[in-house]
């Protein structure tokens, strides 16, 4: 009898005025929606505006960016919203274009560095990212900031030296804080600095030669507990043990008629090299070789004819503009003066091209700048 008559009164209930939610506190509206299942909250998200930006919450994003303490990292998979590829071009000033690599779209939302933490930097220039954290510099107070802009959170970090010109700045994150790499030339001392985020200091290694050469756009790759750099003319790989300082050259040599080479490490144990073929210092083909486990480079795959002939004219045989990256198991390749980036899918063997950002201008200068973005709410400054 109480059960029939507890349905009777639900059927006859008023239905909720819709209004109700637009007057919930953003809050409470994030927390409730965090708990929905996201195939449908995917389906919701396209009803409302407002809706899109909660990808962003902290509340949904630790729900469905990370795995629970009860599952294993072996069997956990990465949420669709663990995956972004950002686009950094004067023109956007401090805002970032989102590519959904899960959905394969551009979002019409931005990453925004304008927090109200940051606004006491006025002169902020993007650097690096890595896993979830950005790194930026702040020249006219001579250090860097490192931010988690999920958690709205900072760090200010001084110069090792006021005199410093960052050169060859690398930022790598590990499960246990991050490292940055910088190299400084002071008279006739060659010096790389290193910041240990566990300890918060730097350390300081001298007497290094002028192994990188001039391309300062280019940043090590960390694998096996040491930087990795590509050097240019005659080309190589050159490797910084960040335990020890001292820097080391692999027995085993590179392919040969390469005219430039760029690294990537996948962060899980392979190494691979991006690199052109050809002579006289113009690419005919683009290869792509990985390091086996007897330390010879294996060749991979190479870049269909068709991709090979727009990619060497966008870069007009000037490869300093070229540098690559691992996102999410793909190896980017993009250069400074081109809108778009060609990405090898390793699980497919496959190449592409990402579609053109829909908010550039048709015409627009170059400083094209590509960043791996993987949400971590949780990581820390």
């Amino acid at each position: 009898m109480k059960r029939n008559t507890h349905m009777f009164i639900m059927s006859h209930s008023p239905p909720m005025d819709p209004k109700i939610w637009s007057k919930l506190p953003p809050e409470i509206l994030e927390y409730i929606l965090s708990f929905l299942p996201l195939k449908t909250f995917l389906n919701l998200r396209s009803t409302c505006k407002g809706f899109w930006s909660l990808v962003f919450s902290p509340s949904f994003i630790s729900k469905h960016s990370f795995p629970s303490s009860s599952s294993s990292s072996s069997s956990s998979s990465s949420s669709p919203f663990s995956s972004f590829l950002l686009l950094s071009h004067p023109q956007f000033h401090r805002h970032f274009p989102l590519y959904d690599c899960t959905l394969g779209t551009w979002r019409n939302i931005s990453l925004s560095l304008s927090d109200s933490s940051l606004q006491c930097f006025p002169s902020l220039t993007t650097l690096v990212s890595s896993g979830g954290l950005f790194c930026l510099s702040d020249s006219l107070s001579c250090s860097l900031i490192v931010c988690n802009l999920l958690a709205k959170s900072s760090r200010k970090i001084q110069y090792p030296s006021f005199s410093l010109h960052l050169e060859h700045l690398t930022f790598v994150t590990t499960p246990t804080g991050y490292t940055i790499f910088v190299l400084c030339s002071e008279a006739a001392t060659n010096s790389a600095f290193v910041y240990d985020s566990k300890v918060r200091t730097w350390k300081r290694f001298d007497g290094f030669g002028p192994v990188l050469g001039d391309n300062h756009h280019q940043k090590g790759v960390f694998f096996k507990g040491g930087l990795y750099f590509a050097t240019a003319e005659p080309c190589c790989v050159v490797i910084f043990d960040l335990g020890s300082g001292r820097w080391e050259k692999p027995v085993v040599g590179l392919p040969s008629q390469l005219t430039f080479v760029r690294l990537v490490s996948d962060g899980a144990g392979k190494l691979y090299l991006v690199g052109g073929v050809g002579n006289n210092g113009i690419s005919r083909s683009i290869k792509l070789w990985e390091l086996g486990g007897d330390g010879n480079w294996v060749e991979v795959q190479s870049l269909p004819d068709l991709m090979c002939k727009k990619f060497v004219s966008v870069c007009y045989h000037n490869y300093e503009h070229v540098y690559c990256f691992w996102h999410e198991g793909m190896i980017c390749i993009c250069c400074y003066t081109w809108p778009e980036i060609l990405y090898y899918l390793v699980s497919r063997r496959t190449w592409h091209w990402l579609p053109r950002c829909p908010s550039l201008p048709l015409k627009c200068s170059c400083g094209f700048k590509w960043f791996s973005f993987v949400p971590n709410l949780y990581a820390s400054v």
